[in-house]
């Protein structure tokens, strides 16, 4: 039985493979329906949309808003997010304007650690128009600054690195919102990573909730098997839609495959059927 896959990432933000790759990846991986869903860009839509109606994969645009709250980082999804300009696609340039800028903090960082790299390096190893660590990161390996992709995190661009420079987010009410008035269907993403539970999480997705948040992703690669139950359950009990995703990176994340994680995800075509009937139900294209 075919797959979806409602999690996935392109050039255009962080992943390796081209909007056009990550169809045909899907199309090879026998699945029905994939999602494009880039940090904080709209970018790779228009030609994922052109090369999905090509190979006859369903396509559903959207995109993985950055969010900072008080009970820390999260990543809010968006489906059926507009593909041209939109109020959206604006805040969404605004953002990338304030990334630019910490980019060139970071770099000024690594030259005076002795690392030199400019920012048409990076601009020519990032392929799209959401420039960010990961393609900093790649062009430090190619110049031989690391070893591994992920010293590069783990030494100089993560939060503990020496080049660390925070990043200017969306709180969550503003994320959801803003893409509640494109007609998008919001979904929390990747849910363990709030690391709470019990009342506390429950507490969390209520408020989300009367923000308009519309489901959780309760399928995910790096979900236990327990986390998946309990996650399925809220959804139940809190009337939630239930989504899925593998987080598909590409070279960036090669353990985590298009479709299946790490081989044992599956996200049932009928999430996708049920997330249609909740539009249709609030007169939302689909």
């Amino acid at each position: 039985m075919p797959g979806i896959d409602l999690h996935t990432h392109s050039t255009a933000s962080d992943g390796t493979l081209a909007p056009t790759e990550l169809i045909q990846a899907a199309k090879d991986a026998d699945l029905e329906a994939i999602a494009l869903t880039d940090h904080d860009t709209t970018g790779g839509l228009k030609e994922a949309a052109a090369a999905a109606d090509v190979a006859g994969v369903e396509f559903i645009p959207g995109c993985e808003l950055s969010v900072v709250s008080q009970n820390g980082n999260m990543h809010i999804l968006g489906y059926w997010i507009p593909i041209g300009p939109s109020k959206l696609s604006e805040t969404l340039r605004f953002l990338r304007d304030r990334r630019h800028e910490r980019n060139h903090l970071i770099m000024a960082k690594l030259k005076v650690l002795g690392m030199d790299i400019s920012y048409d390096d990076v601009l020519a190893m990032s392929g799209g128009d959401a420039v960010g660590r990961p393609h900093i990161a790649q062009v430090m390996h190619a110049k031989g600054y690391v070893r591994e992709l992920s010293d590069a995190f783990k030494d100089y661009l993560g939060s503990e690195g020496k080049a660390y420079v925070p990043k200017e987010k969306l709180g969550p009410r503003r994320a959801i919102e803003l893409l509640k008035s494109v007609g998008a269907t919001v979904v929390l993403a990747h849910p363990f990573l709030l690391g709470l539970k019990g009342a506390d999480l429950r507490g969390v997705l209520k408020q989300l909730k009367e923000f308009g948040l519309d489901g959780i992703e309760a399928i995910y690669t790096l979900h236990r098997p327990d986390q998946t139950r309990l996650y399925l359950d809220i959804a139940r009990d809190m009337d939630f839609l239930v989504t899925g995703g593998s987080d598909f990176h590409g070279a960036v994340k090669p353990n985590v495959r298009l479709g299946s994680g790490f081989g044992e995800l599956f996200v049932p075509a009928s999430l996708l059927s049920t997330m249609k009937e909740h539009r249709v139900k609030l007169g939302l294209p689909v």
